[in-house]
C-alpha cells in the first residue's frame, strides 16, 4: 500500500485541538470512499466521506455488518466485543429489529413530548444556577446538567444520585483520551459499577413496577425469553451513554460555534423564533459521535473501490455532514440561517445516522436542545471565552473536557 497522504483518523492526536476541518476537506476531495492507514492497530480501513456512499453502507447491514466487529470505530479484545455484542448498536438483522422494538416505546414523539414542562423547568433552573455569576464552566455546570437529569429519569435513576452517574460517564468516556487520568482499566471498573446499579433497579422494579426504558427493558421477550440480564445491563449502558454524552456534546459545541460567530448568536438573541433552525445547523456542523464501524461481509464495490470480505469501513459522520455535494460549496461554514434556505435540512445531515442503526433517541435529543438553546440564548448575553476551549482527544466522541466562559451578570430577582 503506498503510503497515505493524510493523518490517521483513528488517532486521537488528530482531534487533539478539535476538528480538523481542513484536513476533512482534502479527504473529501481525495473521493467518497478513501484507503487509510493506522499505523496504531496495523489494521488499514476505508473511511466514507460522502453521504450518498454512508447511506448505501447503513442501509445494506447484512452486506457492512455492525455485529462481525461491532460498530465502534476502535479495536476490541475478543471477550470485550462478545460483552458488547448484547448491545443494539452492535446487532445485525433480525436481532436488531426484535431488540429496538423493545426500548422504542420509551421514545416516541407523543411520549418524548410530554416531557416538555419538565424539561423546561429544569432548564430554567440550569441557568439560574449561572446567570447571575457572569462566569461559569459551561461543560459541567451548563451543557452536562439536562442530558443526564433526562436520561436518568427515563431510566429510573433519583435525582440524588445524578453526580455519581456523571463521575461514571466521564470515566467511560474519557479513558480514549491520553491527558485525562483515567485508563481503560478505570473505564472499565466504571462500567461494572454502573452496571451492578442498573441490576439494583432489577429489584426495584420487582417491588414496585417503572413505566420507563429500565421497566420496558426488564419485562420484555426476546424470541420467547426474558432480556438476558447481560443484555439489559449492557443496554443500559448504552442507553446511558448515548443518551447523555451526545446532547452534551452537541449543546457545548454549539455554544462554542455561536460565541465564535457573535454575529450568528445576536441574530438568534433578535429572533428567537428561528433558534429551532439553528438547533440543526449545530447539528450538521459537529456530530455527537465522530464515527462508527462496519465490515465488510463479501466482496463489493463502494463508491468506485473494490472492498474485500472483512474490511474495515469507518463511517465519518462530521465528514458526510460536510459534504458539498448535499451542503453546497459553503458546507464548511457555520450558517445558523441554513435551514431557511434548506428547509430539509434535519433530513439531510447525517447526525443520527441513517437506516436500521438510525438513532432512536432523535426526538428525545432535539427538545432537549431546542429547550436548553432556548433558556441559555435570551439570559447569557454577550458570552466570551475565559479561556480557551479544552476538546477531549478521541476518534469516537467529538466532546469537549473544559469551556470557561464569561458573560454579562444577569440581574438577582433580589436586585430587581
Amino acid at each position: 500500500m503506498s503510503q497515505c497522504p493524510f493523518s490517521n483518523l483513528l488517532d486521537p492526536d488528530t482531534y487533539r485541538d478539535g476538528m480538523p476541518y481542513d484536513m476533512l476537506k482534502d479527504i473529501r476531495k481525495a473521493g467518497p470512499v478513501v484507503k487509510m492507514e493506522d499505523p496504531i492497530t496495523g489494521i488499514p480501513y476505508w473511511v466514507v466521506t460522502r453521504i450518498k456512499d454512508l447511506d448505501e453502507v447503513s442501509k445494506q447491514p447484512l452486506v457492512f455488518s455492525s455485529e462481525r466487529q461491532g460498530a465502534f470505530p476502535m479495536e476490541m479484545e475478543e471477550a470485550a466485543l462478545e460483552m458488547q455484542k448484547n448491545t443494539i448498536i452492535n446487532m445485525d438483522p433480525p436481532r436488531h429489529q426484535k431488540v429496538r422494538r423493545i426500548v422504542r416505546n420509551a421514545f416516541t414523539p407523543k411520549r418524548v413530548d410530554s416531557y416538555e414542562p419538565l424539561f423546561r423547568k429544569h432548564a430554567k433552573e440550569i441557568v439560574d444556577a449561572v446567570a447571575n455569576r457572569g462566569t461559569c464552566e459551561f461543560v459541567e455546570e451548563v451543557a452536562a446538567e439536562l442530558p443526564l437529569i433526562a436520561i436518568l429519569e427515563l431510566l429510573g435513576v433519583p435525582k440524588e444520585d445524578r453526580k455519581q452517574f456523571f463521575e461514571w460517564t466521564n470515566t467511560m468516556i474519557f479513558a480514549d483520551d491520553p491527558d485525562m487520568a483515567t485508563s481503560e482499566e478505570d473505564a472499565q471498573i466504571a462500567a461494572m459499577e454502573a452496571i451492578g446499579y442498573a441490576m439494583s433497579l432489577v429489584e426495584k422494579h420487582r417491588e414496585q413496577p417503572m413505566d420507563n426504558i429500565t421497566g420496558a427493558l426488564l419485562d420484555a421477550e426476546l424470541e420467547g425469553d426474558s432480556v438476558s440480564e447481560d443484555m439489559y445491563a449492557w443496554m443500559f449502558i448504552l442507553i446511558l451513554v448515548g443518551g447523555n454524552e451526545s446532547t452534551r456534546t452537541v449543546i457545548a459545541q454549539g455554544m462554542r460555534l455561536l460565541m465564535e460567530n457573535p454575529d450568528q448568536l445576536q441574530y438568534l438573541v433578535d429572533n428567537p423564533d428561528k433558534i429551532s433552525n439553528a438547533v440543526e445547523e449545530i447539528l450538521r456542523f459537529n456530530t455527537a459521535f465522530i464515527s462508527m464501524r462496519r465490515t465488510a461481509t463479501e466482496d463489493c464495490e463502494l463508491g468506485g473501490q473494490q472492498v474485500k470480505a472483512g474490511d474495515k469501513i469507518i463511517l465519518h459522520y462530521h465528514t458526510v455532514n460536510h459534504d458539498e455535494d448535499v451542503f453546497g460549496e459553503d458546507a464548511t461554514n457555520f450558517d445558523v440561517t441554513r435551514a431557511e434556505r434548506m428547509p430539509d435540512l434535519y433530513n439531510q445531515l447525517r447526525s443520527f445516522g441513517i437506516g436500521q442503526h438510525f438513532c432512536i433517541g432523535t426526538h428525545l435529543a432535539r427538545l432537549e436542545l431546542n429547550v436548553m438553546f432556548e433558556e441559555i440564548i435570551p439570559r447569557l448575553r454577550n458570552p466570551r471565552f475565559a479561556e480557551e476551549p479544552k476538546f477531549v482527544r478521541s476518534f469516537f466522541v467529538n466532546a469537549m473536557k473544559e469551556m470557561q466562559i464569561s458573560f454579562d451578570p444577569e440581574a438577582s430577582a433580589d436586585a430587581a
